[in-house]
C-alpha cells in the first residue's frame, strides 16, 4: 500500500456514490483517515461498511447546500481531529431541461450544491487546513464548463463558476499554506462497464471511456507534495475529448 498520505486526514463531499466513492478509496488505499461528508445517508452508511475494509473512515450525513450543516460539520471536525491536510469539493448534480421549463429552483438548487456548497465547505473548513499547512483543496469542475449538451444550463454554469472560484481561492489561500486546483473530468463511466459500447470507447483518443478511478488518481496527484509548485490551474481528464475536432459525416 503507499502511505504517501499516512498521518494525513482528508474530507471527500459527495463521497458515497460514484467519483466520491473512489476518490475515497483512493486515499485510503494512500494511507490517509478519510470523511465522507455525503447528502444520502444509505449512501454514507454503505460506503462507509466498505470503504472500512481499506482504513480508517468517517462516514457523515451532510447537506453542503445547508450552511447549518456544514458548521456542524466543521465543528465536528475540530473536535475530532482538530486539523486537516485536504479536502475534495466533488458533491454536485446536475438537472437538464429546456429552457422553456428549467425553473428558478432547479437553478438554485443545481447551484447551491454545486457551486455555494464547494465555497461554504471551503470556507468553514478554511481553519482546520489552516492547521494542517501545506493543505490542499481540489475542487471537482467538469468538460462542460467548456462545452455542452443542450439543457445543462445550471450545471454548466455552476462549473465553469467552480473553475474561476479555483484560481481566486488560489490566489487568496496560497498565503495561508493552501493549494486550490480543480479536475474537469469528462465521460466517466460510474455504473456497470458491461452497459458500453464498442462505439464509446472509439470516440476517445484514448481508445476507452473514463473510469472514477482515473480522478481518483488525478486527486491523489494534486493533494500530494509532488505538486507542491502547482496552484490555480485545471487538470482535464477527458480522454481527450475536448481537444478532438468532430466533424458531421
Amino acid at each position: 500500500m503507499n502511505q504517501g498520505f499516512a498521518d494525513r486526514t482528508i474530507v471527500v463531499t459527495g463521497g458515497g456514490r460514484g467519483i466520491g466513492r473512489a476518490v475515497a478509496a483512493g486515499f485510503l488505499r494512500a494511507g490517509a483517515t478519510v470523511v465522507i461528508a455525503e447528502r444520502d445517508q444509505g449512501a454514507a452508511l454503505e460506503a462507509g461498511r466498505q470503504l472500512a475494509l481499506l482504513g480508517p473512515v468517517h462516514g457523515r450525513v451532510v447537506d453542503i447546500a445547508c450552511e447549518r450543516q456544514v458548521r456542524d460539520l466543521a465543528a465536528w471536525l475540530a473536535e475530532e481531529f482538530g486539523v486537516l491536510h485536504g479536502l475534495i469539493n466533488n458533491a454536485g448534480f446536475g438537472i437538464s431541461a429546456s429552457m422553456d421549463s428549467f425553473t428558478m429552483d432547479q437553478w438554485d438548487t443545481v447551484m447551491n450544491t454545486n457551486l455555494r456548497g464547494a465555497f461554504l465547505v471551503s470556507k468553514q473548513l478554511l481553519p482546520l487546513l489552516e492547521k494542517g499547512a501545506p493543505a490542499s483543496i481540489v475542487n471537482i469542475a467538469s468538460t462542460r464548463a467548456v462545452m455542452s449538451e443542450p439543457g445543462t444550463f445550471a450545471y454548466s454554469a455552476s462549473k465553469g463558476g467552480l473553475r474561476s472560484l479555483t484560481h481566486s481561492m488560489a490566489v487568496s489561500l496560497g498565503p495561508r499554506g493552501i493549494r486550490v486546483n480543480s479536475i474537469s473530468p469528462g465521460w466517466i463511466h460510474t455504473s456497470d462497464a458491461a452497459d458500453l459500447r464498442d462505439v464509446d470507447h472509439r470516440q476517445h483518443p484514448v481508445g476507452r471511456v473514463g473510469r472514477p478511478d482515473d480522478i481518483a488518481e488525478a486527486c491523489l496527484f494534486l493533494a500530494s507534495k509532488q505538486a507542491g509548485f502547482i496552484t490555480g490551474a485545471n487538470l482535464t481528464v477527458d480522454g481527450g475529448m475536448t481537444v478532438k475536432m468532430i466533424y458531421e459525416e
